[in-house]
């Protein structure tokens, strides 16, 4: 027998709102590929289309707020992809500014501090030492470009120290949201050819497995996700307490 009365009830579909402000913690899943050392085995994802594009695939928990344990997921090129005049990829030097803020909000750090123990504390040994940073973030809506998927919510930027709205996300304070912009329209559903009366029920999608949420840096840190990377031993301040 299976008592279901205890069950937690099913979450809502709604997305984050557009322009939220909140507290996030990314958590790297790993995707078998392996990066630069042996800090980042199997740590990064393969491109879907066979390419020779490797990503960071992050899932970002909200710790603190209205949205506190809602999620989304966001992927960062860190190899591959179009290259600049130097050969280096263009998509990686993206991703690679995106990581700094994330340590200077996580760590409160001036974006302009190039003081040696400023600088000594955006040296990683691995991208797998950014698994469990918390830092504040603006949170976007993102219309999807086919008709079949549903939006879905994305990292608009991080918000760095001195930002007006900084220091109330790291508190855990509501901040008022600040859309990014009008959301673009989604294109026309295509239409749909005649078929079969058992061919028109739609097989029903499989919900995403829910992890468990990281505690935020004040609580004591709880044990994360099975397929999380395992921060080493010895890491950022951010995984020392």
């Amino acid at each position: 027998m299976y008592d279901m009365n205890d069950a937690e009830l099913p979450r809502g579909s709604d997305l984050i709102p557009d322009g939220t402000f909140a507290k996030v913690t990314m958590v790297i899943r790993p995707g078998g590929v392996d990066g630069q050392g042996e800090a980042d085995r199997g740590l990064l994802k393969a491109s879907r289309g066979g390419g020779d594009t490797a990503m960071v695939d992050g899932e970002f928990t909200v710790a603190a707020g209205p949205h506190i344990r809602r999620k989304f997921w966001q992927t960062f090129t860190v190899v591959g992809g179009k290259v600049d005049e130097h050969g280096v990829s263009i998509a990686w030097k993206i991703s690679k500014g995106t990581f700094r803020a994330m340590i200077d909000s996580a760590l409160g750090l001036d974006p302009q501090d190039m003081g040696e123990a400023a600088k000594a504390k955006r040296v990683l040994r691995g991208l797998s030492d950014l698994s469990g940073i918390t830092f504040a973030a603006k949170i976007r809506v993102e219309p999807a470009n086919d008709p079949r998927y549903s939006d879905s919510n994305r990292l608009d930027r991080v918000v760095l120290p001195g930002e007006p709205e900084y220091a109330r996300i790291m508190a855990g304070e509501p901040v008022p949201a600040s859309p990014s912009g009008q959301r673009a329209a989604k294109p026309a559903a295509a239409p749909v050819p005649t078929a079969p009366a058992w061919a028109s029920t739609a097989a029903p999608q499989a919900a995403a497995p829910m992890s468990p949420s990281w505690a935020a840096p004040a609580a004591a840190p709880s044990a994360p996700p099975p397929r999380s990377a395992p921060p080493a031993a010895g890491g950022p301040a951010w995984l020392n307490g």
